[in-house]
């Protein structure tokens, strides 16, 4: 199978994804090109998925590509962005059309349950590597940054921490293996809060997405918001099945971390208040100062 044809295959499993109201060249040419409202902002971000380490190489394609577009997705969330399209750059070491049909298929459902189009990418060959590219449309006013957090400020995560972690903890079966349980599910099926996001614009304060860590997200969005915080280990949200430092330091878990002073709107997922933004500046967990451990790449 050459370079044209796998593109083909990988179109095929895409199928409706590539498609939008926005969309007015989607793949097919030298770029995409969407509609972008007026008076509003292009968010973007990208996230890179390597073999065995953000996700095993025996898992079943098809929760691969769901987990490396709600992954970036995640980053959008987090903005309180609309998303508007997503690129996907893969590397291939065969040219596997059964693999790269399931992968795209995953990437479709993700892509469907998000509202969001697959409007092109790149395929070459190399290592297995799966990069994502998403791009959103967001108002400057009200739009969520890390900064921001003020003194009295409650904060606040949404959902459940921990459950990814404990997944890796306990290992991950292989290929056929896995069943989704909570945990499995954790792991291979997060949820970018996209929703939730859009409904904090104008009331968080300052917010970004768990992804390395409740303690070492939080140190970031305290720092870039010049402030400290004190939370509280017992109010935690953890996943049936983890571990409190799990919940604390494991990642993966593509919830949002917000501060607010104001009434929340209701949103469709649980929100725990685990403590509040401090003027003096570090973090404290039940009243013990505490450093940001958490994911590192390098």
């Amino acid at each position: 199978m050459n370079e044209f044809e796998l593109i083909e295959t990988i179109l095929s499993g895409l199928g409706e994804a590539t498609e939008g109201a926005d969309v007015i060249v989607g793949p097919g040419d030298d770029c995409s090109a969407i509609r972008i409202p007026t008076g509003e902002l292009l968010v973007s971000s990208i996230d890179s998925l390597l073999v065995d380490v953000h996700f095993p190489a025996s898992a079943p394609a098809q929760l691969v590509g769901y987990r490396a577009l709600m992954v970036a997705l995640s980053d959008l969330a987090a903005m309180g962005a609309r998303p508007v399209q997503v690129l996907v750059s893969l590397t291939l070491d065969a040219a596997d059309p059964v693999w790269v049909t399931a992968l795209a298929q995953g990437m479709a459902a993700a892509a469907g349950k998000a509202g969001v189009p697959i409007v092109g990418g790149n395929i070459a060959r190399g290592s297995l590597a799966i990069h994502v590219s998403v791009h959103g449309c967001v108002l400057q006013q009200g739009m969520l940054l890390r900064s921001g957090a003020q003194p009295g400020d409650q904060i606040f995560v949404t959902g459940v921490l921990g459950g990814a972690a404990a997944a890796l903890q306990r290992g991950l079966l292989s290929g056929d293996e896995i069943e989704l349980d909570v945990l499995n599910s954790a792991y291979f099926q997060p949820q970018a809060r996209l929703k939730e996001g859009q409904l904090l614009r104008g009331v968080a304060s300052s917010a970004m997405d768990v992804s390395d860590g409740l303690l070492q997200d939080l140190t970031h969005l305290v720092e870039a918001s010049e402030v400290g915080a004190r939370i509280d280990s017992g109010r935690i949200p953890i996943t049936e099945g983890a571990s409190l430092d799990q919940a604390l330091s494991g990642g993966d878990d593509y919830e949002l971390l917000f501060t607010s002073h104001k009434s929340l709107p209701e949103l469709a997922v649980p929100v725990t208040a685990i403590g509040e933004v401090v003027a003096q500046r570090g973090l404290w967990l039940d009243g013990q100062p505490v450093t940001g451990s958490g994911y590192q790449h390098f």
